[in-house]
């Protein structure tokens, strides 16, 4: 089990953010790795902020590396080979296929209330 903890706090203008804090006693300097299909993702930044005792992460995306279909990216701390988190990027025909399947569903339930109202406001004329 790792001593840090991340945590994601946004996806802005293609770089993913997270801060990350240290749960265990001493000094302890985190080195993180950050993967796409087994690929290193330069650039990533790990910027200590000493007065509120955390790190922010800064992983920038980049534009290789996004495709249609599901993108996931892995955070490892290197030091005791621990997976911190990961994030994926959705897009292209599949995120279609999704969106598409729950507006059907939504959609039906919607009829089906429809019908369950009506019928409703008839039984109690």
């Amino acid at each position: 089990m790792s001593e840090f903890t991340l945590t994601k706090t946004r996806l802005f203008e293609g770089v993913w953010e997270g801060v990350l804090t240290h749960d265990g006693e001493g000094n302890a300097q985190p080195r993180i790795e950050v993967t796409h299909l087994g690929e290193a993702v330069e650039g990533v930044q790990v910027i200590e902020n000493a007065d509120a005792a955390h790190w922010v992460l800064r992983v920038p995306i980049p534009a290789h590396m996004i495709a249609d279909g599901v993108q996931t990216f892995l955070i490892r701390e290197t030091s005791g080979d621990a997976v911190l988190g990961n994030f994926s990027l959705i897009s292209g025909e599949a995120l279609a296929y999704d969106i598409r399947a729950e507006v059907t569903l939504l959609r039906e339930e919607l009829d089906m209330l429809k019908r369950a109202f009506r019928r409703h406001c008839l039984e109690t004329m």
